[in-house]
């Protein structure tokens, strides 16, 4: 056996010489972060040599290196009121090397499999086939090569008519045997006007081209807008304005037609009804109302009456100049000419109005392509979603992970420099009492850590917790901390070991978030000591 010395002296020990399956115990029983204790290195001898075998020093590069590095197999769904699809890959995560950070970011991500794009299955009620959803995925699976045990974590992303309630429960039972491991998000129309922005690449054009691009996701139901400058969203849109809006059959009978078809008709005076006839001159008369909203919106101008009660979101912020349109979705393969078949929908008729803009100059701003078009927001989906948390985690109970669907609160609060008690428990209270007190949901509390870990300013912000946390009426299965900075451990060892708090805890850093995000913690992994973290809007929110 080649011997590898790492010490020189006059002899070596005979601790090493053992086979490397009775020295994992060894190396496993040392804590992250903790160099392991004299007697593994040396006896009692001054005048002495360590000698590593090949066997055991590679099993504990192998172990720093896993806590350092975290490769994650992944698998990104995404479910829509017009197609479905799914994208298996590999991100590899690894620990930041700059001081005082144990953040994971995402250093290179491989596609392993990509599966074909159906038109997602529905019943006659207008709900979602959740038994034809699973015999697709189960046959992706299969033609992936991929067993669904190999998964480490996933992403089902819900877009239009999927996060309807119904829907969204029912697909949310296809993956409930994996719940430790898959999240099932139901995308409000920010979220997916961000998954889609950066799935599709218009974030990265921008950010390299140092511009202003509006990005316009149009898929089966809605459509979906992104200012972005230099690389930053400066703020979406989202209006109900889809190619699968309206389905006929070869002979104009009528599938299926959503709620926005009925309004849209109803302001032109056209008579149309779900199995009856569609005459092609009023299909004809609601494509041009629904693509010259999305033509006014692109232009910054109002959208017309008719489509006024078609807006979902608040309008987009205003600015002086758009250097480049991009698209993505459905509707976008047309826009590009990389579709020419026909489905019975509104995509093409769409897209042909839409491109037609740009061509006559109507819209005098130029047409780009950002990479990713109908698999954008599933791109976007498995890159842009998940993220892992710092080293510095606690648990007081790891029976608690993985928890899903925990909304997030994020008091205003000033760490920057001097950390007053009476301010921080004022305004955590103030942020809980946003929250129904009959809701007994478990909770998180989004801190941004600002200034140096130092101990009477970490003690500070426990007091102000403690103070808040007593004078909230609603128990909690547990208090949830995510925190941006490397404080989490410390900060829970105050609250439980010096001021007693009796509430099972979680705490997590490396991570940051927004009120009124929602987020998934997976199963802790391990020597890495992370939790995956899965950050989404409002699932199943109310109304659905």
């Amino acid at each position: 056996m080649t011997r590898l010395p790492v010490f020189t002296g006059s002899r070596a020990p005979p601790e090493f010489s053992a086979p490397l399956p009775a020295m994992l115990p060894t190396l496993r029983s040392i804590p992250p972060g903790v160099a392991p204790r004299s007697q593994y290195l040396h006896g009692d001898d001054a005048d002495h040599s360590h000698e590593f075998s090949t066997g055991l020093n590679g099993a504990m590069i192998e172990y720093i290196r896993k806590m350092d590095n975290v490769i994650l197999t992944t698998v990104g769904i995404d479910i829509g009121s017009s197609t479905s699809h799914l994208m298996f890959a590999r991100v590899h995560l690894r620990r930041k090397a700059n001081s005082l950070s144990s953040q994971f970011v995402v250093i290179s991500r491989e596609i392993l499999w990509r599966s074909p794009i159906v038109i997602t299955p529905f019943t006659a009620d207008n709900t979602i086939d959740a038994a034809r959803l699973k015999v697709f995925i189960d046959e992706a699976y299969v033609s992936s090569g991929l067993r669904p045990e190999e998964i480490d974590t996933g992403a089902v992303i819900l877009t239009g008519e999927a996060i309807k309630k119904t829907n969204a429960h029912a697909i949310a039972d296809l993956f409930a045997e994996d719940a430790g491991k898959f999240v099932c998000a139901s995308a409000g129309h920010h979220l997916e006007c961000t998954l889609a922005a950066n799935g599709s690449g218009a974030v990265a054009m921008s950010r390299k081209q140092g511009n202003v691009v509006l990005h316009v996701d149009i898929g089966g139901g809605t459509t979906k807008l992104a200012l972005i400058e230099r690389g930053e969203i400066l703020g979406t849109c989202a209006i109900a304005v889809g190619g699968r809006l309206l389905v006929r059959s070869a002979d104009g009978e009528v599938l299926r037609m959503d709620d926005t078809i009925v309004s849209v008709a109803q302001a032109h005076g056209i008579s149309m009804a779900l199995h009856g006839q569609a005459r092609p001159d009023d299909v004809e008369r609601i494509v041009v109302s629904l693509a010259d909203a999305v033509i006014a919106l692109i232009r910054q101008q109002p959208v017309a009456s008719d489509a006024q009660d078609l807006f979902l979101t608040s309008l987009l912020p205003s600015v002086p100049k758009i250097d480049a349109v991009t698209f993505s979705g459905g509707v976008s393969e047309y826009i590009y000419g990389r579709e020419a078949a026909l489905f019975g929908d509104l995509g093409k008729p769409l897209a042909e109005r839409i491109r037609a803009a740009f061509d006559s100059g109507v819209i005098a701003i130029p047409l780009a392509d950002p990479g990713h078009g109908i698999r954008a927001t599933v791109i976007g989906a498995s890159q842009f979603t998940v993220q892992v948390s710092g080293k510095t985690i606690y648990l007081s109970d790891r029976a608690l992970l993985p928890r899903h669907n925990i909304p997030v609160l994020a008091p205003h609060l000033d760490l920057d420099a001097t950390i007053a008690v009476a301010d921080i428990a004022a305004a955590i209270g103030l942020t809980l009492a946003q929250v129904e007190p009959d809701d007994e949901r478990m909770l998180a509390l989004a801190l941004k850590w600002r200034g140096e870990p130092i101990y009477w300013r970490l003690r500070a912000l426990a007091d102000g917790l403690m103070l808040a946390l007593a004078a909230y009426p609603v128990k909690r299965p547990a208090i949830v901390l995510i925190i941006d900075g490397d404080i989490a451990q410390t900060l829970a060892h105050i609250l439980k070991g010096e001021l007693g708090l009796t509430d099972e805890l979680i705490a997590v850093d490396g991570i940051e978030l927004r009120s009124y995000d929602y987020v998934d913690l997976g199963e802790l992994i391990l020597p890495a000591n992370v939790v995956p973290v899965v950050i989404k809007s409002l699932l199943f929110s109310a109304g659905q």
